[in-house]
């Protein structure tokens, strides 16, 4: 079954994440194969402002602001006006259009959970593994540069398959869960592991994204990003981050009435933006909702 994830709990996350802050401050189904040729709108080169090996050629960045469709909890035919699209990476790419493969690179997903190596699950003094309360994901342990490597080892092979595949970008969920980490993992702990995410993404091809946590959109070109995926930040009042750190380059979700009027308001000129329903789900649901400015 594909990964199925809706909002952040944003209050809760946002009061931990300034924490963390601080202390990194003082340290288809229509499964068809995609048409490269309807991709070609804007690339980015992938080398590394940092001293690390540049990856050659360039990527392929999202035609934002073109129509988006987030279709993480399950793949349909996309409405007509759609260029951009979102899928789990157990789903195929959509013909045609520019594709973003999700990936739950930081935390197990619960039926997953069992196929981590213990020692690459996060353990509190007690031993207990640390659990995501809000998804009941046990997060993976990237605290030291050993274990990140072990993880982005396995998260590489799923990068492989959205590549293989035929994906243009890769969205790796879950930036934020050093906040939730009861203190165990920290914010340069999340960038240092990305930053072997997008190595491995621009390898292959693919262009890596951002996912929500704007505490650290000033942490961009260290981590090797190259746009942004974003949940409620017009409910957040954080579209203004994600579009100065990334150069409009942002596609945005909303969940609530509210939250997507507010973010239509402010940059429906700039940023590609939805409204989706919580449980982003398919069209033949009761409780399926998509709307475009």
């Amino acid at each position: 079954m594909p990964a199925k994830r809706g909002p952040r709990t944003g209050f809760l996350r946002a009061a931990a994440a300034l924490v963390t802050l601080a202390a990194l401050a003082s340290c288809t189904s229509d499964g068809d194969a995609k048409d490269p040729a309807d991709t070609r709108d804007s690339t980015t080169s992938t080398r590394s402002t940092d001293g690390a090996k540049p990856s050659s050629g360039t990527v392929r960045l999202p035609p934002v602001p073109d129509g988006f469709d987030y279709q993480i909890g399950g793949a349909y035919t996309p409405p007509s006006g759609v260029r951009i699209v979102a899928r789990d990476r157990t789903a195929d790419p959509a013909r045609g259009l520019y594709n973003i493969c999700y990936v739950n690179a930081f935390q197990a997903q619960p039926d997953e959970q069992d196929d981590w190596p213990d020692d690459l699950l996060l353990r509190d003094e007690n031993g207990e593994v640390v659990i995501d309360a809000d998804w009941d994901e046990a997060l993976l342990d990237i605290g030291t540069p050993a274990k990140r490597k072990r993880v982005a080892a396995r998260v590489d092979e799923w990068i492989d398959g959205c590549a293989d595949k035929g994906f243009d970008a890769v969205e790796p969920d879950n930036y934020d869960s050093y906040t939730r980490s009861d203190g165990l993992l920290n914010a340069d702990d999340a960038v240092s592991f990305i930053k072997l995410l997008s190595q491995r993404a621009h390898a292959r091809g693919l262009a890596i994204a951002q996912k929500n946590t704007v505490e650290l959109a000033d942490e961009r070109s260290r981590a090797g990003l190259d746009f942004a995926v974003v949940e409620e930040c017009g409910a957040y009042d954080e579209c203004g981050a994600y579009a100065d750190a990334f150069d409009d380059k942002a596609v945005v979700v909303e969940y609530t009435d509210k939250g997507f009027e507010k973010a239509l308001a402010g940059f429906g000129d700039r940023l590609s933006i939805v409204h989706r329903d919580m449980q982003v789900s398919t069209p033949d649901s009761d409780d399926y909702v998509r709307e475009t400015g």
